[in-house]
Order: C-alpha cells, then structure tokens, then sequence
C-alpha cells in the first residue's frame, strides 16, 4: 500500500476544499441558517411539534443531510471530472498508485470535507435551537457512511460525465428532489396514506430517517432499514466503481 502517495493525492484534494473556503464552508452554513429563519422560526411557529419534538430541532438533521448528499457527491464527481476535462487524467494513472489507492485518496478527501461541513453546520445550529443528540457516537457513524457512500456515487457520475451539464444533472433533477420528499422537513406519518406509501419508496427517507434516530430517538422508519440500505447502496457503489478502474470505461478509453 502507498500510503504517501495516498496522501499526497489526499493532501491536494482537501487544499482546494479551503482554497474556496467561502464556497466551500460560509455558503452552507448561510443557506442552512437561512432554513433554519424561514422554515424553524416562521413556519415552525405555526407547527408546535413533531413526534415530541420542536419543529426546529425536527429539521436539523434533515438539513445536515440534505447539505452532506450534495456536498459530498458534488466534491467527488467535481475532482475526478476535473481531471478529464484538463486531460490529466492521464497522469494519475501514471502514477505510482493502484486503482483501489486512487478511490481512497478521492473518496476520502470527499468524505472528510462533507463530515467537516456537517459537523459546523450541527455546531451553528446551537445558534437557533437547543442542540440534542441521544447517541453521538452513532451520529458519527452516519455522517461518515453516508459520506463515503456518496462520494462514492460521485464519483461515478464524475466518471460517466462528458460535459458540464451532464455533471450537474444528476444533482438537479434526482437527489435534490427526493431530498426534500425524503422528509427533510416533515414527518410522513403526516402524509395521507397513498403518500407515505409513495415516500416509502424513496430511499433518501432511509438515510434521513437513520440519522435523526440518532439524534431524538424517533424515526420514520426503523434504524435496522436504514442501515441495511445505506450498506446496500454503499456496497453497490463500490462494486461499480471496481468494475469501472477495473475495465478504464470513461477513464482509459
């Protein structure tokens, strides 16, 4: 295993995460602020609670997750689009790392910058609501699968993209939408029946569900479905992106 050359890569991935630190950290923390005013206070005093809980506490891991999904597939797909559009990509082949260390060093400077995000983002929310988590550890956890999981997808799109347009269609026309279905702001159970059982089908409901257990203990589903789904779509990720160094489809040829 090159574990400096693992490095090195790494290294240069999370430099340009705080060469556009603006970008890359004010603007979240100021979009999810933003949510926090609009959806917490205005409408949030309109809606005493949820499952127990303040409606501005309800939505904070929503946010968190709607803002890691973005982050961490945008930061991943971006690195190795970027490097296919330059013509370098090339070079990284060249060098002295396997496809597996070339996956790890990307996926990890991804994942690392969304969990850095996600984190500040939970610490700014101490700014507008009382700030509880039940179980930190498995908070943790699922920040970083869900991190990895989606850099992961990613960077396949990162791959399979020819062209700006193609790299951002994924984002705007699939994971933003199910995003906010996925119970972002809301409860399903406050959904008419034919509606939850839509949303049941939405398996950003599963990742959201999961995370906010951890923070009240409440969930729209149980956290066992929210684990076996994430694993599932992580372990098919990983296959994919294995078949795809493993061949060089959209990288070598």
């Amino acid at each position: 295993m090159n574990y400096r050359g693992i490095y090195s890569l790494y290294y240069f991935e999370l430099k340009r995460f705080f060469r556009t630190i603006i970008q890359s950290i004010l603007s979240p923390i100021l979009t999810t602020s933003l949510y926090f005013l609009v959806f917490g206070s205005a409408i949030g005093s309109r809606i005493s609670n949820i499952n127990g809980i303040d409606y501005g506490s309800f939505i904070l891991p929503g946010l968190v997750m709607l803002t890691i999904l973005s982050n961490s597939l945008s930061n991943a797909s971006f690195s190795i689009f970027f490097k296919k559009f330059n013509q370098t990509i090339g070079e990284l082949f060249a060098a002295p790392l396997s496809s597996f260390e070339i996956v790890i060093a990307f996926v990890g400077a991804s994942a690392t910058k969304s969990m850095i995000i996600g984190l500040i983002i939970i610490s700014t929310s101490m700014f507008f609501i009382d700030l509880e988590i039940s179980h930190p550890l498995l908070m943790l956890f699922f920040l970083l699968l869900i991190s990895i999981t989606f850099s992961l997808f990613g960077l396949i799109i990162g791959i399979f993209a020819d062209n700006f347009e193609r790299l951002s269609l994924i984002p705007i026309l699939l994971l933003t939408p199910l995003s906010f279905l996925g119970g972002v702001f809301y409860s399903i159970d406050m959904l008419p029946d034919i509606w939850r059982n839509v949303s049941l089908l939405n398996p950003i409901l599963y990742l959201i569900s999961g995370f906010r257990w951890s923070f009240y203990e409440i969930s729209d589903v149980s956290l066992l479905t929210s684990l076996i789904t994430i694993l599932t779509f992580l372990t098919l990720c990983i296959l994919f992106i294995t078949y795809i160094f493993k061949t060089g489809y959209k990288l070598k040829n």
